[in-house]
């Protein structure tokens, strides 16, 4: 899958509940949930943000509860894909189980700034910053995992399956 968009920078350890309050939990409705998606650390990234930006987080993005609403949050606000230095594992899992690429970095997440035009290739694990010219290479995605990536989720990857 290709990938162009702007960036949306946080720092380490952005835990589930900043990415989606306790407070919005009252409904798993992912365009509600969208509606309030990091408003605790950044009020204005539900308002702007654009389908196709890219959330880069720094080390443990997604630590906390193990809830899925967090990246279903992420996902029905149009961000196609998370970069980190590197995600809590439940979290990782989560993103896999709803269809939302993630791609860790480690240090190099550095390198990236907010409002950054970075360029990805989830099949080959590149990514290119085109606002500086810088390259990084994660881990590609897992045939499987692209799969359902591609698919919308573990759920329509499966019903669309032939080991139904």
């Amino acid at each position: 899958m290709q990938i162009e968009g702007k960036v949306w920078r946080y720092g380490d350890n952005i835990d589930t509940d900043v990415i989606i309050p306790a407070r919005y939990l009252n409904t798993f409705d992912p365009a509600e949930l969208a509606k309030h998606c990091m408003v605790d650390i950044d009020e204005n990234f539900a308002k702007n943000v654009k389908a196709g930006d890219i959330i880069v987080g720094g080390k443990n993005f997604g630590c906390g509860s193990s809830r899925e609403h967090a990246p279903v949050a992420i996902k029905a606000s149009g961000v196609p894909v998370v970069i980190a230095a590197s995600f809590a594992r439940i979290f990782y899992r989560n993103g896999i189980n709803i269809g939302l690429p993630l791609l860790e970095i480690g240090n190099d997440v550095e390198k990236i700034s907010a409002n950054d035009i970075l360029k990805i290739d989830t099949a080959t694990g590149t990514i290119e910053n085109l606002t500086t010219g810088d390259k990084f290479k994660s881990q590609p995605l897992p045939g499987f995992v692209q799969e359902i990536a591609k698919a919308g989720g573990l759920i329509n990857y499966i019903k669309n399956s032939d080991f139904k």
